[in-house]
């Protein structure tokens, strides 16, 4: 039998899916009808918006299309930017020019950078740690260097987080280097100490020792230690090498590779260095003596200048090395002649 429909205006008819009433043939029912079914649907459903109904029609959209375009095959298409990481950097840094969604404010010296911490934690270990730890300046919104870093250190730094670039040169290598290891830019350290291997010269080995040692570069400490030890009459007479620490300076003298054709040399850098700061460091010239191969030292030498030395002869130990380094010179003699 047909369906007999009450007298509504058109309007108020509209389609509806079959599997919406079974009693509507045609596809065709009255909104009051409708109304009536809707009591026991999903709240929820009820309430969409336009744009929350245009999302789920999306989803079913794209359901179907994955149905329909699926052959069983694998058919992929990898889609890959070679330039997008650049373009995100580029415009995350015109963010930061702009002070857009800057979220920190580093100060260094006079100056002040706004930041984004997630940029910042994404380069650099120090940040990541100091951002996502319970210390107080994982809260704060501003973070003071004060004069441990210079301003214009910590602009390069910052540029290069926001770029993946820097300019490394003589004059801001070393300062880069200092600064890429206390704020944990690896990279930076890196590539800073590559660069001063390329531009290691006997004029700033031992400057360039001292740096490798303080921050664990590696190959710039080898690298550093072969040339000071290859020339080492040019480096004892420098001011360098009077303001090495007394630990490097024994490790030096008494290398077993340490190059010196007379081993005055040697002596007289000993004592040198001890009469550069005599008040702190006169206590070590018993220690320095035992570097320096007293006995090879030419017999004249030995009697005229070093066992008549005051500094010396003040200390007993000293002495003793003095003593012992002649009757050792006599032996070696009174064989030579004998022989």
């Amino acid at each position: 039998t047909d369906l007999i429909l009450p007298e509504y205006p058109p309007a108020v008819y509209r389609k509806l899916p079959r599997s919406c009433d079974s009693r509507a043939q045609g596809g065709i029912v009255a909104l009051s009808e409708v109304a009536c079914s809707r009591d026991t649907a999903d709240p929820n459903e009820l309430l969409l918006s336009p744009k929350e109904d245009s999302m789920k029609m999306s989803v079913c959209v794209h359901e179907n299309r994955k149905s329909r375009a699926s052959t069983g095959s694998m058919n992929i298409y990898l889609f890959h930017k070679s330039s997008y990481a650049d373009s995100v950097l580029m415009h995350l840094n015109s963010l930061r020019q702009q002070r857009l969604f800057t979220d920190v404010l580093l100060h260094a010296g006079s100056r002040s950078f706004p930041c984004h911490r997630a940029v910042l934690a994404a380069c650099s270990r120090y940040f990541e740690a100091m951002f996502s730890g319970g210390l107080r300046e994982s809260q704060a919104s501003e973070v003071d260097f004060r004069d441990s870093l210079h301003p214009e250190v910590l602009e390069l730094l910052l540029d290069y987080a926001y770029s993946s670039r820097v300019v490394i040169n003589e004059e801001n290598a070393e300062s880069l280097l200092e600064a890429g290891d206390m704020l944990e830019f690896q990279d930076i350290r890196d590539a800073c100490a590559e660069f001063l291997e390329r531009n290691l010269h006997p004029s700033n080995c031992l400057g360039m020792l001292l740096l490798s040692d303080a921050h664990q570069c590696i190959k710039l400490s080898e690298l550093s230690w072969g040339m000071c030890l290859s020339n080492f009459p040019t480096i004892c007479k420098t001011e360098d090498f009077l303001q090495l620490p007394k630990d490097m300076v024994v490790q030096l003298l008494s290398h077993e590779e340490l190059e010196t054709e007379d081993e005055r040399l040697v002596y007289e850098a000993a004592l040198n260095w001890i009469n550069y700061d005599l008040e702190k460091r006169h206590c070590h010239l018993a220690e320095l003596l035992r570097t320096v191969r007293l006995a090879l030292l030419p017999a004249i030498f030995l009697m005229e200048n070093v066992s008549t030395e005051e500094l010396i002869n003040a200390q007993p130990k000293s002495k003793e090395l003095v003593d012992e380094a002649i009757r050792c010179k006599l032996k070696i003699l009174q064989n030579d002649w004998r022989g």
